[in-house]
């Protein structure tokens, strides 16, 4: 497969950029931009070339710049990457959770710089946080969810889904408020269910949590994640993941009302129909 993209400007240094800058780093020109200056130094040691906490130097000449940072950081990080002298010719992207809060906040930052922006949702994330987590395999065979409501060139989605299925990604193309509802579904609910499990069944008896088999671990893994990053998470699609909360609340009403009236073959049902929903996943 063609490659896309020589210089790469990568501006966060967590999980998902460090990711990507592992993965790419020894093919191409990568400038990974640290907010902290004090982290530069830790991420070279960590062979993490081109760190940097100068974002003059990060934007100088790229032709593709990611946004790796909450979606709530990226207008003023991008406005401040234009004025540090980012290249007209550059594509933006991001790889933040949701696609309807990025299109709508940087058109404006755009339409002033002339950059075209593509949104990149690469589903690869991890309970783990922070560059010392990054892994150049994390995207390997996973799916990556591409928006393109600003209507950039042709020429410029085909080098960004080549981009993502050179570092193993499925790609495939939504508008951005598919992208929100169906995230919703498949990643924002089932953090809050796996948060929510964690709660029932931990906060009376956490000293015997560690007589649970590998379902309570395996169910509330994601619980783990970073709770700053999602609740920002679940602000900005919130709509969306009310709808599914209430589904989900409706899901357990059934089950609840059938153990309370002790109807087994609805209870057989109840689960039959999950095990055949989970076990389609691939």
């Amino acid at each position: 497969m063609s490659q896309t993209f020589q210089k790469i400007s990568i501006l966060g240094g967590g999980l998902l950029g460090g990711s990507i800058a592992l993965a790419l780093q020894d093919s191409r020109e990568i400038q990974l931009w640290f907010r902290r200056a004090e982290l530069v130094e830790d991420a070279k040691l960590a062979g993490f070339h081109g760190a940097t906490a100068d974002l003059a130097v990060a934007v100088a000449d790229c032709d593709l710049l990611i946004l790796a940072v909450p979606v709530g950081a990226m207008p003023n990080l991008l406005s401040a990457a234009v004025e540090a002298g980012l290249p007209k010719t550059c594509l933006v992207t991001d790889v933040g959770s949701v696609k309807q809060t990025p299109h709508r906040q940087l058109a404006e930052i755009l339409k002033t710089s002339g950059n075209a922006f593509i949104g990149s949702h690469p589903m690869a994330g991890s309970e783990k946080n922070g560059l010392m987590a990054a892994r150049a395999d994390l995207f390997r065979n996973a799916a990556c969810l591409l928006t393109h409501d600003s209507n950039a060139p042709d020429s410029l989605t085909k080098q960004l889904e080549i981009f993502w299925q050179n570092l193993g990604c499925r790609t495939c193309w939504f508008s951005a408020a598919e992208h929100d509802r169906i995230v919703a579904r498949i990643s924002h609910l089932p953090h809050i269910s796996a948060a929510a499990t964690a709660l029932s069944a931990l906060k009376t008896c956490a000293e015997h949590g560690g007589l649970s088999g590998g379902g309570l671990k395996d169910t509330t893994r994601v619980a783990s994640g970073n709770p700053d990053m999602w609740a920002e998470i679940l602000m900005e699609n919130r709509e969306a993941v009310i709808t599914g909360i209430q589904d989900n609340i409706s899901q357990l009403h059934e089950i609840l009302a059938s153990l309370e009236q002790g109807d087994l073959e609805a209870t057989r049902q109840w689960l039959a129909r999950a095990k055949q929903l989970r076990d389609g996943l691939k």
